[in-house]
């Protein structure tokens, strides 16, 4: 790798630490290239993304960023995940961690946060954002639809119930 394409690559990895709301920072010695592939995947898949790069780089496009706390993470072979998503990323790693023993999860950053490992796994247990977004519209629409519900019900099953409590009443 000579010089320009070191530069690029550092530029690249100064505008991801700056653009994403979550960064992991993993061990990934010992699993196979297609172990590997597999995570790559599986990242992707989730709207994440994974890279491998050289520490010493890596520590360089950290400077003047808000997750330059993972900085001292970056030591032996590591890969970087991050996502926009503050969930994405680490319910992957997490997850891809728990079946395969030979990733370790070193721990991260959310925004200037800093993340150790049991913090990213922690992270990994909340509900990512499109699944929050679904709670909360069907909250919303519960109580409409129990108004339209009732709204709809015919007059003749109201009837019975106001007769059963006159009958009620009367008895």
């Amino acid at each position: 790798m000579d010089r320009a394409e070191k530069k690029e690559l550092v530029a690249e990895l100064n505008g991801v630490f700056k653009a994403t709301s979550v960064v992991v920072v993993a061990h990934y010695s010992g699993l196979t290239v297609a172990q590997l592939e597999t995570l790559r995947k599986q990242i992707r898949n989730a709207g994440a993304s994974v890279q491998v790069a050289k520490n010493r780089l890596a520590k360089i496009a950290l400077e003047g960023t808000d997750v330059a706390s993972i900085g001292p993470l970056l030591k032996g072979p590591t890969l970087i995940a991050y996502s926009d998503d503050p969930i994405a990323a680490p319910k992957v790693c997490a997850a891809f961690a728990k079946d395969h023993d030979k990733l370790v999860i070193l721990g991260g950053a959310m925004g200037a946060t800093p993340l150790n490992a049991e913090g990213v796994k922690a992270l990994a247990t909340m509900p990512s954002l499109d699944e929050l977004r679904a709670k909360i519209v069907g909250l919303v629409n519960a109580p409409a639809t129990k108004v339209a519900q009732l709204a709809n019900a015919p007059a003749a099953k109201l009837a019975r119930v106001f007769g059963a409590y006159a009958n009620r009443d009367a008895a």
